[in-house]
């Protein structure tokens, strides 16, 4: 039995008939007691996070459930319920459209804000940034927005959460110090405001608590995932039916050979 029961290990969860343990905590101990924000810190982390750790994370997970079906994801959740998927099938298919592009540049943020912090806080700033850019494209992630301009609404309510916390001691704040020297950086760059956006601004509060870059991905899917189910239901009940990316009077632009065209022109 020990190769059976060895196969698969892990500190999460404990089980027996009539027994559920999670990170060592009756679940019935958990229920009624625990918010949900608590109950990720716990599940991911393995420690309980405090009243303010657990509110600021909470105030990240709400910022970031929802962007519109003209967000790629969003459109796939609607897309796939008229195409008869189920609202888990949806949800599915959405969650699998963020990576790298859409969906891992807070991820990405973290990993320079934490790169910014490990070099020596703002002051290194200027050249993290540069090095970035040498490393890793012209893209900095958590920054600038196609829609949202001059700002994004959610980014300074973030922040200013950020700061309350880092006035209470809920954190230290040195990552929103660098996120703001990388907004420096960037607007003299361009000569105008580039806007932080939720990727950043959600980034800051997941690395100020202490959440590994991987995790800040795993946390926007989940958070986004709320908007996936919501889109979804509000289509299933909408009704239609194989509905595409747009109304189908419109049409691609075609730029491959014509046929006809070229069997005019031998002519």
């Amino acid at each position: 039995m020990s190769d059976v029961s060895d196969w698969w290990s892990t500190a999460i969860i404990d089980m027996a008939p009539g027994q559920i343990r999670l990170r060592g905590t009756p679940i019935q101990d958990l229920i009624g007691h625990m918010g949900f924000a608590e109950m990720v810190w716990l599940m991911t982390r393995g420690d309980r996070p405090t009243a303010g750790q657990a509110a600021l994370l909470e105030s990240a997970l709400v910022a970031a459930v929802d962007h519109g079906p003209q967000a790629p994801s969003v459109a796939v959740a609607r897309m796939a319920v008229t195409c008869g998927l189920s609202l888990n099938g949806a949800m599915a298919s959405a969650v699998n459209m963020l990576d790298d592009v859409h969906g891992g540049a807070g991820e990405q943020a973290v990993e320079l804000y934490q790169a910014i912090v490990d070099a020596g806080g703002p002051p290194a700033a200027e050249g993290v940034v540069e090095e970035w850019l040498a490393v890793r494209g012209t893209h900095i992630p958590g920054f600038g927005h196609r829609f949202h301009k001059p700002e994004d609404p959610r980014a300074p309510r973030l922040l200013e959460l950020t700061d309350r916390a880092r006035e209470d001691r809920i954190c230290q704040g040195d990552h929103a110090a660098a996120a703001r020297a990388v907004q420096e950086v960037l607007n003299n760059r361009k000569g105008k405001p580039v806007p932080m956006n939720i990727d950043g601004a959600t980034a800051v509060i997941y690395a100020e608590l202490g959440f590994p870059a991987p995790l800040a991905r795993g946390l926007f899917c989940l958070s986004r995932s709320v908007g996936f189910l919501a889109h979804g239901w509000e289509q299933m009940c909408q009704g239609g039916r194989n509905k595409g990316p747009t109304p189908p009077q419109y049409r691609w632009t075609y730029t491959g050979p014509n046929p006809i065209n070229a069997s005019e022109a031998k002519e």
